[in-house]
């Protein structure tokens, strides 16, 4: 893709990025308690576009996400999927799965040149939702996520991100929580 303003504000994320000293605070089974899991995080984003559906004309990043523990070979955690810009709602998508069995598309408004924006799925919603394997609705279903993103300079971003879990372990929903800053590998 040779114009990457098409973008919006996804323009940013073009590339590959790395991030270690990373902070997951989770559930952990084997301990029966919420703890702390240090972990790194490799994120490569490729552009494409246009995507045309009828007069809505999208252009996007192909998404891959990978997290490993300490020095583990095999990841714990990973995504692939799409984060999309449609300029004339001014809407940034993020739509991806997960492979433990759940599928994500969240999405928010955005100015085309914001340097700071949030994407939201809740489960239910018609548009920007959360949808999960059966096993994930008894044990960990996630009733909510949010992701902040915010473009530290020009290569490096970081990101909160918040999903909302509703588990027996907890009377009330529980917020399993990321925050990871991102500094560019590949251009």
């Amino acid at each position: 893709m040779d114009d990457l303003d098409k973008l919006g504000p996804l323009k940013h994320l073009v590339g590959t990025w790395e991030g270690d000293g990373d902070l997951d605070v989770s559930y952990h089974h084997a301990e029966g308690a919420v703890g702390d899991t240090p972990f790194r995080e490799r994120t490569t984003f490729s552009p494409f576009g246009p995507v045309d559906n009828g007069t809505q004309q999208l252009y996007g990043l192909d998404y891959r996400m990978a997290a490993w523990r300490g020095d583990e070979v095999d990841p714990f955690h990973t995504e692939i999927g799409y984060w999309l810009w449609d300029a004339a709602e001014q809407q940034v998508l993020g739509c991806f799965l997960v492979r433990r069995g759940t599928a994500v598309l969240a999405g928010g408004t955005a100015d085309a040149d914001a340097t700071t924006f949030t994407m939201v799925g809740e489960q239910g919603s018609a548009t920007y939702g959360v949808i999960e394997n059966r096993y994930l609705a008894d044990k960990a279903s996630c009733v909510r996520y949010e992701c902040t993103i915010t473009i530290d300079g020009p290569d490096q971003w970081s990101y909160t991100q918040t999903t909302v879990l509703r588990m027996p372990q907890f009377p009330d929903l529980y917020d399993h929580t990321d925050a990871n800053p991102r500094r560019r590998v590949v251009g």
